[in-house]
């Protein structure tokens, strides 16, 4: 059966490469190459260059289950992007509101997990205002340990301890 996969190289790149089979036996080449988060631009590139049926959402749902981060999976980027917007305080327009909210009643949904729940304010939140945050919360952290006396000190003895180790050997 001839397919896309993911193939991890040496230097950190990870390879979407296409398996075929010939007289010869199978041959697979590398459809496009990539570091770090798996986009939408390189999946097009890679079904651009497949000879065979290129499954994008197979090769996103692989890398997902090997621990590569994927970005912008179509409209839940945008779903993403939209609600984060929102829940910042964005106005939407009520004619395109009662349009989404027809768009979705035929969605299924699911709620967050409850331990999830705290951390929903964060979706769409960039990079930018997440480091912002990570900034503020360390600057936090700084204060409270300079507001603090000084841990217990220990007591100086008074006495030398004896050592019952001979030092001259």
């Amino acid at each position: 059966m001839d397919m896309a996969s993911l193939a991890r190289r040496p230097d950190g790149r990870i390879e979407i490469r296409e398996t075929v089979s010939t007289p010869k036996g199978p041959r697979s080449r590398t459809l496009a190459g990539f570091r770090g988060v798996l986009t939408p631009d390189v999946l097009a590139r890679a079904g651009g260059r497949a000879t065979q049926p290129f499954d994008a959402e197979a090769v996103a749902a692989r890398a997902h289950e090997l621990g590569v981060p994927v970005s912008g999976q179509g409209a839940s980027s945008a779903a993403t992007q939209l609600l984060g917007l929102l829940r910042r305080g964005a106005a939407l327009d009520p004619v395109l509101a009662g349009a989404l909210r027809e768009a979705l009643a035929d969605v299924s949904a699911r709620e967050p997990p409850a331990q999830l729940a705290e951390v929903i304010e964060w979706v769409g939140a960039s990079d930018r205002e997440r480091g912002e945050a990570l900034r503020g919360l360390l600057r936090v952290s700084d204060r409270i340990v300079a507001s603090r006396p000084a841990g217990r000190q220990r007591r100086r003895r008074r006495f030398p301890r004896f050592d019952s180790r001979d030092r001259a050997a």
